[in-house]
């Protein structure tokens, strides 16, 4: 399976880094020069335009800011692919969400790409556990939410390879509760000063 990761800023790097290796890679960002200049640093990945990319791959990441992932959305070569939004749809000031509750990153950016199958997940997890060992972050949840359950059940595939735990979530209305949560995980690192490191998880209690 082809994986395609558009956008290289730290999320966008930080899953490469994981999956190098472990499915086909092949990495797009505007600046197509910086994209083959990294590719070239991860085993068993290359580098194209940002069409060549989506055409070659299964599924996509979009590994952008919402407002690109959602530009990004209506590309038409993005019609029959599996599309991965991991994006916060944050106020510019980072005060909170621009949208939520009665709608979702992830509802809108499917409205966008019709014909394509899109998967919230990664949207809980800071870009610096990327860089921890595998083994610290295989107890880490990344909240899928999706409405095909092929779809879901790939990019849950590439989670696991990614060294993290799988938590299913239902369908794509989900994130309208896994957004306010990504939001709840920046304000607890940034606004309380609990750092980059962390990330919400459920725990079991026994009665």
């Amino acid at each position: 399976m082809t994986t395609a990761i558009i956008g290289l800023g730290n999320m966008g790097k930080g899953l490469a880094k994981r999956l190098a290796g472990k499915t086909d890679l092949i990495l797009a960002s505007r600046d197509e020069a910086a994209a083959s200049a990294f590719a070239a640093t991860l085993r068993n990945a290359q580098s194209g335009s940002i069409e060549q990319a989506i055409r070659a791959a299964e599924v996509v990441f979009l590994a952008l800011p919402y407002g690109a992932a959602l530009e990004a959305a209506s590309l038409p070569a993005l019609n029959g692919k599996i599309v991965v939004d991991i994006s916060n749809p944050v106020k510019a000031d980072f005060s909170g969400l621009a949208i939520g509750h009665t709608t979702s990153a992830a509802e809108e950016i499917q409205t966008a790409a019709k014909g394509s199958k899109v998967v919230k997940a990664f949207n809980t997890i800071f870009a610096g556990l990327f860089d921890a060992p595998d083994a610290s972050t295989a107890a880490v949840p990344v909240f899928l939410a999706g409405n095909d359950d092929a779809a879901v059940e790939k990019v849950a595939a590439l989670v696991a390879k990614a060294g993290f735990a799988i938590e299913k979530t239902g369908g794509l209305d989900a994130a309208r509760l896994l957004e306010p949560l990504g939001m709840l995980n920046i304000r607890f690192g940034y606004a309380l000063g609990r750092g980059a490191s962390i990330a919400p998880k459920w725990s079991v209690v026994a009665a």
